[in-house]
């Protein structure tokens, strides 16, 4: 999952952003960042956000197509209706989500750790992780916006992760 909206009981946490237009008649491409996909379609209500504005939206309803997700929402009858929701972000309750078991983490959770060596060099703060199937990657960005790719490998790489303290330590090495 992406970022987190705040960590109050009313938290909201990105689950996905619409992607495209479907058809004529206002369904819209979804692009989950759930696990598995589907997943996304079990948290309501949704609310579509981009540039700070956010609107609530009901899903009418809402499948698997081909290798993704598309979606009919309440009020939106046409393509130039969906088309104005393209690139928007899918918010959701962060009450919705399950409980994760001791040690785990949602991905919004990591994003805005500030990441420090086992030897206490700070590296910069998580930006946002990625995906690559082997293992998940945090792109951490420094002060003068250098990426560094870390992989996310627990007791490997990642030695610990305080969420209280807001920082993440990594068995790293700064100069690569």
């Amino acid at each position: 999952m992406n970022s987190v909206t705040g960590s109050s009981p009313d938290a909201r946490v990105v689950a996905g952003r619409i992607s495209a237009v479907f058809g004529v008649r206002g369904w819209v491409k979804v692009h989950s960042y759930t696990q598995p996909i589907e997943n996304i379609m079990n948290y309501r209500p949704w609310q579509l956000c981009r540039q700070g504005r956010c609107v609530v939206v009901e899903v009418a309803e809402g499948r698997r197509h081909g290798k993704g997700l598309i979606a009919r929402l309440e009020g939106v009858e046409d393509r130039d209706a969906a088309l104005e929701l393209v690139g928007q972000q899918i918010e959701v309750p962060r009450a919705a989500l399950p409980a994760l078991a001791a040690g785990d983490y949602y991905w919004s959770d990591l994003q805005g750790l500030v990441v420090v060596t086992t030897e206490g060099v700070a590296l910069g703060r998580v930006d946002h992780l990625l995906e690559t199937g082997a293992n998940d990657v945090l792109v951490v960005v420094d002060a003068d916006r250098h990426q560094r790719l870390i992989p996310y490998i627990k007791g490997q790489v990642v030695t610990a992760v305080d969420l209280a303290a807001g920082t993440l330590t990594v068995d790293w090495d700064p100069e690569f």
